[in-house]
């Protein structure tokens, strides 16, 4: 097709690295996918193929790993979790409209600050969590901002991982967590890039195409997942977060 010939065979192989890569620490973290795929792409293909790109293996990675528990988990998720969702979807469908005329570095650098901070201090051994009186008034205001940086830039995972990790969340229940809010999300920003035109015709093809080594990715990650316990799993998936803030500051500050 068209968009193979103009991208060549050695940024198709980038591609397919970046893919595997980002699939791995998906499935052994439970996000990631987008971020690393916006970042790798973004570094030799043009931004809005880069966002296009990441959108197909996106939703499919979200709706398998919410699944990978069963039907019925899944729904018990949905049901905890519904007001984070439901917020995040309105802002995602809302922000993705404005991808074309608003400069996003400011966004980032929002976004990309305070997660590291977050991140970093974990790891340093400072535990943030979240009261029971204090969880809508904190659910509110993290799937607002998460839900409008995703719609600008597909990523919205760093701010729900700091939530539900500050909520103390189970591992297995984590990772449910995420598949679920992440998989809403992306079919919400799959059906508004459709509208915004960044995914059509010519570049759809490719975001199908992402989708083999995103899912070869997935599975190793998978294996690896399975075989962390709890302490484990948090502090790997506080490390993820400190390089996702890092990147994301990166590429506010390189925006302006």
């Amino acid at each position: 097709m068209e968009i193979f010939g103009e991208i060549g065979p050695v940024f198709l192989a980038l591609a397919a690295v970046v893919g595997v890569l980002a699939g791995f620490v998906k499935g052994a973290v439970g996000f990631a996918l987008p971020m690393i795929m916006i970042s790798g792409l973004g570094s030799f293909l043009p931004p809005e193929l880069a966002l296009a790109a990441l959108i197909v293996p996106t939703v499919v990675a979200n709706i398998w790993q919410s699944m990978r528990d069963g039907l019925a988990a899944a729904l018990e998720s949905v049901r905890r979790f519904w007001v984070y969702t439901a917020i995040t979807l309105v802002f995602i469908a809302t922000s993705a409209q404005l991808v074309r005329v608003m400069p996003g570095w400011v966004f980032y650098l929002i976004l990309g600050v305070p997660v590291t901070a977050f991140a970093l201090a974990q790891l340093l051994g400072w535990r943030l969590v979240i009261r029971a009186e204090h969880r809508r008034r904190a659910e509110v205001m993290i799937a607002s901002l998460a839900g409008f940086i995703g719609g600008l830039s597909g990523v919205w995972g760093p701010p729900t991982v700091a939530y539900l990790t500050a909520l103390e969340t189970p591992k297995a229940e984590q990772m449910r967590v995420q598949g679920v809010i992440y998989g809403a999300g992306s079919v919400v920003l799959l059906l508004s890039h459709l509208r915004s035109g960044v995914l059509n015709g010519q570049t759809l093809p490719l975001s199908v195409a992402m989708l083999v080594p995103c899912m070869i990715g997935l599975v190793i990650g998978y294996l690896a997942h399975d075989r962390m316990d709890q302490e484990r799993f948090r502090r790997m998936t506080l490390a993820v977060l400190v390089v996702a803030g890092l990147n994301l500051v990166r590429r506010g500050l390189a925006g302006i």
